[in-house]
């Protein structure tokens, strides 16, 4: 099948020869229309880049099988027939479905993620609603989109245009995936692929040529493989059987090497192989040839048949190892499940001749749909790219029913998802028989037993997405659905209490409440721990809003801003007024970024770097205070920094050996512990030195160890 087509093939050079290819196998009522499309698409084709690309679209479109409606509306995409076509023009000659299909495709055609793709940005998120609209009142139209977008992938790799980095990484990130989500697996490979060899061309390079030089030696192989298993499938009364090597995107191989940590010669999938066949019972018989000829290799089988994958596809998955010890992949499909993978939803139109909306399809746009329910961006963004992640999760409740979860997901996803009630009281599970966290991740086939109490309390710290107790934006909406149902006076009091705890962990209690208040937009304290409590604020602002609050005394000039680097393998550190000097991070204190720090000339040991709100900095004698220079944090963070937190727990045995392994599991570096323990109050303190990257890691290592058993308190210590 072919996806892409150049500029010079012949099919474009004349508008007879255009017609003639979009028109093949067209009733004469659907070629004449087609051919009064292409008329009117064909003066205007080449006005703005000389590239026919709406032409090239409609072909990409025909050759996956698409309705005439879909292709005309694809041929008035452009912004260049929008100012020479307008849809009244459309309407009139082409009729109402049309019109509203092309009006569709162009209202997607100017949609853009801007500079980069931002989970936070409301204007993106807006993007992502519209997208979803779209999909939901007519799934073509974006199809239209993924086609207008694999053929400008196409022109970019040939530029070297700004904006083609940008253009590529939102590929990746949002509509490679949806391709694979609506099922059009040659149409993802081939946005990932162009996608790919522009956001990174050496490491596309580097495996293309790996590629290519074992191209010849693999071509044999597999070769010999084929014949050989053709000959047996057909001995075995498969007669229809189709044997043949299948391409590996190169795409998809980085992402295993990156994934598995592999290099390229550890890739036992390189050499593959997909068998054809004509019904169900055919393909397990195949399945049964290729195990009796060679020794399969039991982890890599998976049966999407019995099983099909999220989006619909189906197929059997097996490994096995062949002839001089190499491991060959083989694929077997029925040609109606082929078509499906690589077509999806252009293999099903739900709107052709009038027949009833496929099941699969109709299943994915009501999925899509629920995401316009909720009004928060962020959830919007999240929800959106787990619905379009093809990464899945089939875990079982005990009754043998399957629950359809994102990678990642954890017992509480799965009970938020079989009902909200069984999430709010969920107090443990049992997976496979065996009690398990909450933030264990569950894994395909796993069998999940959801424990319940009788009255139903989430706790705040679900809602900690560092804690990792629930990571679908669905069981986290229900999460903050429930505790946005509680009491005023509730989320009062739990507000204060996390606004406390935050500023005492920032060392931060010398800010004042009403400034705090004023920084968060809110008129009254009360109005902020409400919204704290009920979630509305999160962690990360109340953090921001610290950082802001907490300026440092600035006692020098603004001068021009030179790096030197610090003496413990920080980053480079800018300071302003001053040539190469040594710096020094301070004990005192210990800043790291991006904490608002403060240098302080030394005599004979150039610049110690303070935060802003150390207290020997704040109750330095005003002669002294002339000797403060102003540093910032330079562009390159990848050091790592002293820093010490104080633990104050209930002893118990095995606590110091949990604190370490949470810390171990982070990788993070311990450089020094100090214990105390109280045997009458039977309490324990400790001070543990770590070296640490940013905040960020900071506060992700003071949020899991404060999960802990018996532990009261982390602070970071100055």
């Amino acid at each position: 099948m072919k996806h892409t087509f150049s500029a010079d093939e012949s099919i474009f050079q004349t508008l007879e020869a255009s017609q003639d290819f979009l028109t093949e196998n067209f009733t004469r009522d659907q070629a004449l229309m087609v051919r009064r499309a292409v008329e009117l698409a064909w003066v205007i084709r080449g006005r703005k880049t000389g590239y026919p690309e709406a032409l090239h679209v409609a072909a990409q479109l025909k050759s996956m099988r698409a309705d005439v409606p879909i292709m005309v509306s694809a041929l008035f995409g452009t912004d260049v027939s929008t100012k020479h076509y307008p849809i009244e023009f459309v309407h009139e000659h082409f009729g109402q479905e049309i019109a509203q299909l092309t009006s569709g495709v162009r209202s997607l055609n100017e949609l853009t993620f801007g500079d980069s793709y931002s989970y936070s940005d409301v204007a993106k998120a807006e993007t992502l609603r519209r997208m979803v609209l779209s999909m939901v009142q007519d799934v073509r139209v974006v199809l239209v989109k993924l086609a207008y977008r694999t053929q400008r992938l196409y022109v970019l790799a040939k530029t070297d245009s700004g904006s083609s980095r940008v253009i590529a990484q939102e590929t990746l990130a949002i509509y490679a995936p949806l391709a694979n989500r609506l099922g059009l697996g040659q149409l993802k490979w081939e946005l990932e692929d162009v996608a790919f060899r522009i956001v990174d061309p050496q490491a596309y390079k580097r495996i293309a040529g790996a590629l290519e030089e074992s191209r010849a030696a693999r071509e044999v192989y597999i070769s010999d493989f084929v014949a050989e298993l053709d000959e047996r499938v057909k001995k075995s009364g498969v007669i229809s059987a189709q044997v043949f090597g299948r391409p590996k995107h190169i795409y998809s191989i980085w992402r295993k090497m990156s994934t598995k940590g592999i290099e390229f010669s550890d890739l036992f999938d390189v050499r593959a192989v997909r068998v054809l066949v004509e019904n169900l019972q055919e393909c397990y018989s195949v399945l049964g040839t290729v195990h009796s000829l060679w020794q399969p290799i039991s982890r890599e089988f998976d049966d999407y048949i019995a099983n099909p994958k999220d989006n619909g596809y189906r197929s059997l998955h097996t490994a096995v190892i062949g002839s001089s010890g190499k491991a060959v992949e083989i694929q077997i499909r029925t040609r109606d499940m082929d078509n499906d993978a690589e077509n999806g939803i252009a293999a099903h139109w739900a709107y052709k001749e009038g027949g009833g909306v496929d099941a699969k399809l109709q299943q994915g746009i009501n999925a899509l749909r629920q995401l316009l329910d909720d009004n928060d961006d962020e959830q919007l963004i999240e929800g959106f790219t787990q619905q379009v992640d093809a990464d899945r999760v089939y875990a079982f409740t005990p009754s043998g029913e399957v629950i359809d979860l994102a990678r990642g997901a954890t017992p509480l996803d799965f009970a938020y998802h079989i009902h909200s009630e069984i999430g709010h009281r969920c107090r443990g599970a049992k997976v496979n028989g065996r009690i398990v966290q909450l933030t264990y991740q569950l894994n395909n086939a796993d069998q999940v037993e959801v424990l319940t109490t009788r009255e139903p309390a989430p706790s705040r710290d679900w809602l900690n997405k560092s804690l990792g107790y629930v990571n679908s934006s669905r069981a986290r909406s229900k999460v903050r659905a429930w505790f946005n149902q509680q009491d005023h006076a509730q989320h009062l009091l739990d507000g204060r209490a996390i606004l406390d705890r935050e500023l005492k962990r920032f060392k931060a209690n010398n800010v004042a409440i009403e400034t705090f208040v004023k920084r968060l937009k809110f008129d009254k304290p009360n109005d902020l721990f409400a919204a704290i409590g009920r979630n509305e604020v999160t962690i990360a602002q109340i953090a921001g809003a610290i950082d802001y609050l907490t300026e440092p005394i600035v006692g020098a000039p603004v001068l021009e801003t030179k790096p030197i680097q610090a003496p413990n393998g920080g980053s480079d550190i800018k300071v302003r007024g001053v040539g190469s000097l040594l710096t020094q991070i301070a004990p005192c204190c210990a800043p790291v970024p991006p904490d608002i720090i403060v240098g302080f000339i030394t005599r004979g040991k150039g610049v110690t770097i303070h935060r802003g709100d150390c207290g020997n900095i704040l109750n330095l004698r005003d002669e002294e205070r002339e000797r403060l220079i102003d540093v910032d944090w330079g562009d390159d963070s990848n050091g790592s920094y002293h820093v010490e937190i104080f633990i104050s727990a209930i002893d118990r045995h095995g606590l110091l050996r949990d604190v370490s392994s949470t810390l171990t599991t982070l990788d993070i570096d311990v450089v020094s512990v100090n214990t105390l323990s109280n045997k009458e109050m039977q309490t324990a303190d400790m001070r543990i030195g770590l070296r640490i990257a940013d905040t960020g890691e900071l506060a992700l290592a003071m949020d899991k160890i404060r999960q802990l058993r018996n532990v009261q308190d982390v602070e970071r210590v100055f």
